[in-house]
């Protein structure tokens, strides 16, 4: 099984209010520095929030949303530290009824 870490809240706060795209961008560059493989990623409309083991998660998160997904929790903990009003939590995979952790329910 892996441990997937994640930061939620609504699209319009981490997209629009936030400067989120600028951490992301300094945290890819961080990777390439350290020739580390990426290993988060930015999910409109996270599928695993429908999965009846986060459903109190997904009653409180405000919609549309969005997050980021990541198996280092180091990092899903520093977002939370420098973005303050968001959830985090984390999940194992394979869940109940997403299969894929990092698929969107958001139309293509």
């Amino acid at each position: 099984m892996t441990t997937y870490y994640y930061a939620v809240a609504s699209q319009r706060f981490l997209l629009e209010e936030e400067p989120l795209d600028e951490v992301l961008k300094e945290r890819r560059r961080y990777y390439h520095e350290q020739e580390k493989e990426i290993d988060f990623w930015l999910i409109k409309q996270p599928a695993f929030l429908a999965a009846p083991e986060l459903a109190s998660v997904n009653e409180n998160c405000p919609k549309p949303s969005a997050a980021v997904v990541s198996t280092d929790k180091v990092f899903i903990t520093w977002l939370k530290l420098r973005l303050e009003y968001i959830a985090t939590g984390e999940f194992e995979v394979p869940l109940t009824s997403v299969n894929d952790p990092l698929s969107s329910l958001a139309a293509a």
